[in-house]
Formats: C-alpha cells, structure tokens, sequence
C-alpha cells in the first residue's frame, strides 16, 4: 500500500458555501479533511510518495475541453467582471429546457455549475491539477507494478463531476480520470464507489462504456443528494448497458446490512473480470458524518477494506467524502490498511 500525498488541493478552501439557501462556514469540505486523513496516515505508519507532475493530463478524456478551459479561466473572468472572491453562480442552466451558453462571466458559471455549495475560488484549478496528478501517480504506481495497492489523497471529492457540469463540492472526477488511464494501461476496470453519495458524473462518464463497470453504494436519493439518479433501475446503455450498477441504501443503514449489500457489488465486479478496480472511497457513510446519512460504525471499514480485498486484484482508490473531522482518517486508515 502506498499514499500519493497531494498538498497542493489545499488551495481550494473557499470561507463559505450556500446549502439550502443559507451560508455555511466553515464548508464541510475543508482543507482540514485532507490534513486528517493525512495525519492518520502518518500515525499508522503507511508509506507515503509525493505525486508526479502530469500536467492536467487526463482532464479532457473525461470532460468537456470548454469546461476545463472554464475552470482554468472561468475564476479570473469571474472577478474581472465583478464577481465577488468566492464564484457561486445565482443563475443556472435548465438542461431540460433549450438554454444557451451565456458569454457573460457572470452568468457562464451557471452553465457549468449545477448547485450552490461548490464554490470556486483564487486556488481552485491548482488544486484540481494537484488532486489529478495524485490519482493518476497511484495509477502509475499500480500500472507499473510498483504496487499492488495505491491510494490518492485527493480533494476536494470528484464523483459528482461530470463530462460538462461540476457540482456536489467536486471539481474534477479524479475516479474517472483514474479508469480511464488504468483502461488504456490494463484493460477492463471495475470502478467501486463506496462513498455515502450517488457519483452522478461517474455514472454519466462511463453509461455506455461496456470496458468499466460502475458499481455504487449510496443513500437512497429519493431522500438524498443528488436526488436526480443513482436508482436501482439505472444500467447504463448501448455497449454499457449492464454495466452500470447502482444499490441504493435506507437512512440508517447498519453495519450488517451496508457489508450484505457491499457483497452484491463485489460479486458483480467479480463477474466483470477486470484487469484493475478503481475504488472511489468515502467515508461520509459513518453514522456520526454530518452531510451522511447511514449508520456505519468504526467496526464496518476494515470490514469493507478487507472484502475489497477479497477480489485479490490491483486497486486505485481515490479520496471522496468523509466530513466528519474526527473520524475521516482513522476510517479511511481502517480501509486502507485492510486492503494491504
């Protein structure tokens, strides 16, 4: 097991976001998440390697060249215009509807951005190229056989990002740019989301793509963000269809249950037959995380380290979630040491 270190995302740390129309600060998702897991790290002693410098390499295979150029500019463009320090859109596009792209600065952000609690500010995109070099030295290291397991200490999260929208704290889809680069290296992938939330825009980026299977645990999203997918009945479609595998989980579930259900995903990853797994690994799935919702005790992440281990398979895994500052890293630690 080997950790790819990535300081430099803690220049994205905005000093505030808006969650059902009210100002939260500190955000949930803080610089200070990445310097917990990292301490815990340190603690249990995992070797840990400083990332490659890759250059944004990978960016445009999984989303839309206009919304990386947007990303790396957008902010300036933003503030020339007079956009306040922080960029969170008041407008939005309605995809269901026959919206333009605006030429505004101001308003081209909220074609781009699907919420309010993804604030963009002076060190997002260099924290964005830091998470991906991150995940992609991990794929180095797991491609090259330098080991057998990686994981990249990647954040802000990536899963909510899709191929032409950002959103749900994310900026990028570090677990996508991942696949893709393991895909090309080794063949089939199998990409693990174990994070509390339904990965939209890994879902989107890989539906008709019969080469990586996407297998999610996540809360119900009836009841939970991003409330618009992530049903049983989503399977992806043309050459992926089948290859999309989506369990959604009841407010509360326990420890017992979430490992029965953890079961069924693995057993489809199996019959996938991948070269590789990417995990995408959340730990907002702790019953004490206060953007969660199930009840998961500090007992069931060794428990799912060590069923991922099971597979006996090469694996990447990329930080998600996990917003509870006292327990992020131990539990993120209790994976990755189970998983070896």
């Amino acid at each position: 097991m080997l950790v790819v270190t990535a300081p430099g995302t803690s220049l994205h740390d905005p000093p505030y976001e808006l969650d059902k129309g009210q100002v939260v600060s500190p955000v949930w998702e803080r610089a200070a998440r990445y310097d917990a897991v990292l301490a815990a790290v340190e603690e249990a002693g995992l070797p840990t390697v400083a990332p490659r410098h890759h250059h944004g390499q990978g960016m445009t295979q999984v989303h839309d060249p206009d919304l990386v150029a947007w990303l790396r500019t957008g902010w300036q463009a933003w503030r020339d215009a007079g956009g306040p320090p922080v960029l969170i859109p008041d407008t939005f596009a309605s995809r269901a509807g026959q919206s333009r792209r605006p030429t505004s600065p101001i308003g081209v952000a909220g074609w781009w951005l699907t919420d309010t609690a993804t604030p963009i500010v002076a060190g997002s995109w260099d924290a964005a190229v830091a998470a991906v070099d991150a995940a992609l030295t991990a794929v180095d290291l797991v491609a090259a056989g330098e080991a057998r397991t990686a994981h990249a200490l990647t954040r802000p999260p990536g899963h909510h990002a899709g191929r032409t929208n950002l959103g749900g704290f994310c900026l990028v889809n570090h677990a996508a740019i991942a696949a893709t680069a393991l895909r090309e290296a080794l063949g089939r992938v199998a990409l693990l989301d174990i994070d509390h939330h339904h990965g939209n825009g890994t879902q989107e980026v890989f539906w008709s793509d019969g080469q990586v299977l996407y297998a999610s645990l996540h809360a119900d999203p009836a009841g939970s963000f991003p409330w618009f997918t992530g049903f049983a009945d989503e399977v992806g479609s043309g050459a992926g269809h089948g290859t999309t595998l989506n369990l959604p989980l009841p407010a509360g579930t326990d420890d017992d249950a979430y490992l029965t259900m953890l079961d069924r995903a693995l057993e489809a990853v199996a019959r996938h037959d991948p070269a590789a797994v990417v995990l995408s690994l959340g730990t907002d799935t702790a019953a004490s995380d206060p953007v969660g919702g199930l009840g998961l005790s500090p007992d069931a992440y060794p428990r799912i380290g060590a069923a991922i281990a099971e597979l006996n398979l090469p694996v990447v895994s990329v930080q998600e979630g996990g917003y509870d500052l006292d327990r992020v890293g131990s539990d993120t630690v209790a994976v990755l040491t189970a998983l070896g």
